[in-house]
């Protein structure tokens, strides 16, 4: 029998229940797939709690590889035995096996392992859209990062080497931010024994940064605002520690002209043609070395709410891949 994990009830980790499931056949536009491998993400934790509200009962998780077991009608792109990856919706990548639209998979390349697609399709191609669609960095930028030891981070941080871009990464423990330098960043900051803002100045010579990528949310909203030079821009991507408190375009004004953005992964890949792109760049990065996805833990799939805990706490670095 298959089982996935389900959510009957919004909450806790506890909510988190280990089911078996009727997977059925594949019909129109869909394929019928197996996954080797599944990634976990704070949005999962959004869907869990209900921040992000899903129609209960749900399955929940967006990111996972695996291969294809069997194609619907229509289905052209893809056939059984190609191994693919995926990263968005419908939720209910918590799965041994499942049925989804065709659409939001794409070939995985031979040269990439199931577990690192796993663990770098979202963030991955979060890091794509921050660094490549939202603002497209040029050789000489200086930006800072929060959560630079997470698994957007890590992979955020090598790929700005990679670019020739100044990265300046926040953690929150001395441990993480030697990681942070270990995967590119020029500098990092331990937001909990040094003054964020301060510090940025400092490394900046007085002047700011051009851009500021924030996940963590309410509380280092002010604080990224105060490290932004004249016209840069804020993007703010997630809430980890809670929704971003209200701004008003006066506090914008009176800052030096910034600019606000709040993108989401999921607007880029609406787009079919776009989507094959950003994964295309990725894929070509990460088999060239530059990027190395880092998969920080490992949990058995039916143990997902220990990650889910291990992630809350903020105690994970890298990526954290469930094994079905």
């Amino acid at each position: 029998m298959t089982h996935a994990i389900r959510i009957e009830r919004t909450g806790g980790p506890e909510v988190l229940q280990w089911q078996p499931v009727q997977v059925g056949e594949p019909g129109a536009g869909e394929v019928r797939l197996r996954n080797a491998a599944v990634g976990v993400n704070f949005i999962d934790v959004y869907h869990r709690t209900g921040l992000y509200p899903l129609q209960l009962p749900a399955g929940i998780g967006l990111e996972a590889a695996g291969v294809v077991e069997a194609v619907g009608e229509g289905v052209s792109e893809f056939r059984e035995g190609d191994r693919v990856a995926y990263c968005h919706g419908p939720t209910g990548a918590y799965a041994q096996a499942r049925v989804m639209p065709a659409r939001v998979l794409v070939k995985l390349p031979q040269g990439i392992e199931f577990e690192t697609a796993a663990a770098m399709m979202l963030k991955g191609l979060t890091a794509q859209f921050l660094m490549r669609r939202t603002r497209r960095f040029q050789a000489g930028d200086v930006a800072l990062f929060h959560a630079a030891a997470g698994g957007v981070g890590l992979i955020a941080g090598q790929w700005a080497r990679a670019l020739g871009v100044q990265l300046i990464g926040t953690a929150g423990s001395d441990e993480k931010c030697r990681l942070a330098l270990e995967n590119g960043y020029a500098h990092c900051i331990n937001y909990r024994s040094e003054d964020l803002v301060s510090r940025v100045r400092e490394i900046t010579g007085g002047r700011g940064v051009s851009v500021v990528y924030d996940s963590v949310g309410r509380d280092t909203w002010e604080r990224s605002l105060g490290c932004l030079q004249p016209f840069g821009l804020m993007v703010s991507f997630g809430n980890a520690s809670g929704a971003v408190p209200p701004v008003t375009l006066g506090d914008l004004a009176a800052r030096g002209s910034l600019y606000v953005t709040r993108p989401t992964l999921m607007t880029h890949l609406a787009d079919r043609a776009t989507q094959l792109e950003m994964a295309s760049e990725l894929f070509d990065v990460v088999l060239s070395g530059k990027v190395r996805p880092r998969i920080g833990q490992r949990y058995a799939l039916p143990d997902a709410a220990d990650a889910h805990r291990a992630l809350e706490s903020r105690a994970t670095t890298g990526s954290i891949v469930l094994q079905p």
